[in-house]
């Protein structure tokens, strides 16, 4: 075992474990009374853009705290004021941000040591977190599977959560600095980059410094940037919270593909990385959950570590395999599955099992995109076996569901299903929503009458036909379909009842909004606790409206408590809280009204909200 030289400019570092001092400058190798250097974990240079050295260290603890353990210390080399902001702030973070799969550091731990005068070095020491790094893992092992990525993804969100709550955001997240430890579990480090979220760090980047020279006002933004990982807010000096989660995001890019970000092309139009088709093992759900973390604008990403948790929590249940396990196709399926494997029993040679290879051969064209000559044979198996056709279906259904990011195609498919099975109420419905999402209203109309004529009382067909009409604006036709839908569903179909309180709302209606409310909400499980939120909601706003301020103010409470992220109820409270001259709690909500994202959901209740909002603050000012 070797000891090392801490002074960076000594001609020969290493020494022998049992010196004293260092036989080529002279320098003391016992650190602080405590520590010696036993190994570089970097390689050790004079470059004077290699701010930081290395070392795992023999520490043997302080005289509170008696514990001989290997631990990391990192020694700053140039004594600069933005370096020593650097290793102070990694310092702070250390102390104060407690969870077991970041490295703990105490107040002893950070010290300066002279070697020769002028030199002074910052030291900082930190527990070791053993493991490998996931650049290191994901250079031996290569890409990992959806259930990987998804436990790995909940971990890293959990110690970010922690971060976060303690006031802190990370700003350098990417694979070599997240660990597998030898238990399983991730661990984050290297928090050198990492910030302190405080008024003065907020009146940074929002320039409001009272001057604008410069970026972010009068202030200077330590800048820190990894090329692919850094959101473009953070390259301009104003990095948020988000900016974790974009880098999170590109992170998982990496380990779902196993290729470096450099080299994965992008979109010419928006810069957006494409590599859905280098990770066909990620579903559809996960695969646009990653995109959300990695939009452009850090209010388009989620905003809080804690709907992240949420949102991890619900996309097992929107996998393919979920989905199509619980559909209907999936069981006639089966039952067909059953049937074909009884018929091959019963018949060895003959045209059954002519029909059969047609349509083996049949669909290995179509997997090889030659969909015209698949129909032909699939058209001539059909002839001698009709029964054949609802296999055919199925076959397309499930390619449908397959296909990732192009509309055009998924409706094809469902088209195709449709053809092969005209009776197949699942293959009409999911045809009208990838129409409706085309905004092909021709397709969207003609995919319904076929639904509707063979399920009259298909409550959930009227439900999405009258969404369809709302985001048309057709607020009497929306109003007729969800009356339909919840004449169909009962009590099924109470998210029926809840959206035609909210556009008897929007038209002015507010008794009968509140009457709808009231009905939803005495039929709603307590443990639905989102439907109950937004029929709360949907009952203070028909309050408001009618200066009912205190009911209002009561029913928006409830819904808060129930839903703390609906954008919507930020917006209502901060309306009554005015209307009650509650100008404090008015002014908070309508903050976060202004500034909390809607998840891509279309309200132009919102829109409007927000528009009376700025006007009265511009107004003021």
């Amino acid at each position: 075992m070797s000891s090392y030289c801490i002074n960076p400019f000594c001609a020969n570092r290493q020494n022998s474990d049992d010196a004293e001092n260092c036989l080529s400058c002279g320098t003391s190798l016992l650190i602080n009374n405590r520590i010696r250097l036993v190994e570089p974990l970097k390689t050790l240079t004079d470059d004077p853009y290699n701010y930081f050295d290395v070392f795992e260290v023999d520490d043997t603890g302080t005289q509170w705290n008696i514990v001989r353990k290997r631990r990391v210390m990192k020694v700053l080399k140039w004594n600069t004021p933005k370096l020593r902001e650097f290793i102070e702030g990694e310092s702070l973070a250390l102390q104060l941000i407690q969870h077991p799969n970041i490295p703990e550091s105490k107040v002893d731990d950070f010290f300066t040591f002279v070697p020769t005068s002028p030199l002074i070095l910052h030291c900082l020491v930190m527990d070791k977190i053993e493991g490998q790094s996931l650049e290191q893992w994901i250079e031996s092992n290569g890409r990992i599977s959806q259930s990987q990525a998804l436990e790995w993804l909940r971990q890293l969100v959990e110690i970010l959560d922690t971060v976060h709550r303690s006031d802190f955001f990370h700003r350098d997240i990417k694979p070599s600095n997240i660990i597998l430890q030898p238990n399983g579990q991730l661990a984050l480090v290297d928090f050198g980059a990492a910030r302190r979220l405080t008024n003065t760090y907020l009146a940074k980047v929002s320039g409001s410094g009272g001057t604008d020279a410069g970026r972010g006002g009068r202030y200077e933004i330590t800048v820190v940037v990894t090329p692919y990982y850094t959101p473009l807010e953070q390259i301009n000096g104003q990095a948020v919270p988000q900016s974790d989660f974009f880098a999170l995001g590109r992170t998982f890019v990496n380990l779902v593909t196993g290729i470096q970000l450099m080299d994965l092309p992008r979109d010419k139009k928006t810069g957006n990385l494409i590599w859905r088709d280098k990770a066909r093992q990620i579903d559809k759900p996960f695969a646009d959950f990653l995109d959300e973390l990695m939009a452009f604008l850090p209010g388009q990403r989620p905003q809080t570590t804690e709907i992240i948790l949420q949102r991890l929590k619900k996309l097992p249940q929107q996998s393919k395999l979920y989905r199509l396990i619980r559909s209907k196709p999936f069981m006639f399926s089966a039952a067909i599955a059953s049937v074909s494997l009884i018929g091959l029993l019963a018949y060895t040679l003959g045209f059954p099992a002519y029909a059969n290879n047609l349509v083996a051969q049949g669909q290995k064209l179509e997997e090889e995109n030659n969909t015209e000559q698949a129909q032909k044979l699939f058209d001539q198996a059909v002839k001698i076996r009709p029964e054949l056709s609802n296999q055919i279906s199925k076959f397309y259904f499930d390619i449908a569901g397959r296909v990732k990011e192009d509309l055009e195609l998924e409706k094809k498919y469902y088209n195709l299903a449709a053809k092969y099975n005209p009776n197949d109420i699942d293959s009409y419905n999911n045809l009208a929503l990838t129409c409706q999402f085309l905004r092909d209203i021709d397709c969207v109309n003609k995919s319904y009458q076929q639904l509707f004529r063979l399920e009259p009382n298909s409550w959930t067909g009227h439900y999405n036909l009258a969404n369809f009409y709302e985001t048309q604006e057709k607020y009497d036709l929306a109003q007729e379909q969800y009356n339909l839908a919840i004449k169909s569903g009962q009590d099924q179909a109470l998210i029926a009842v809840n959206n035609l309180s909210r556009l008897n709302n929007l038209q002015g209606n507010y008794a009968q909004a509140q009457q709808l409310a009231i009905k939803g909400l005495n039929k709603a499980p307590s443990s639905d606790k989102q439907l109950r939120a937004v029929l709360y909601k949907n009952l203070a706003w028909a309050k408001l409206m009618q200066k009912k301020y205190q009911e209002a103010d009561e029913n928006l409470q409830k819904a808060f408590e129930l839903d703390s992220q609906r954008v919507d109820v930020y917006c209502l409270l901060a309306k009554t809280k005015e209307a009650l001259r509650d100008l404090d709690y008015a002014s908070s909500y309508g903050e976060m009204c202004l500034l909390a994202r809607t998840d891509g959901v279309y309200l132009p209740e919102i829109q409007k909200w927000r528009e009376e909002l700025l006007r009265r603050i511009f107004k003021k000012n």
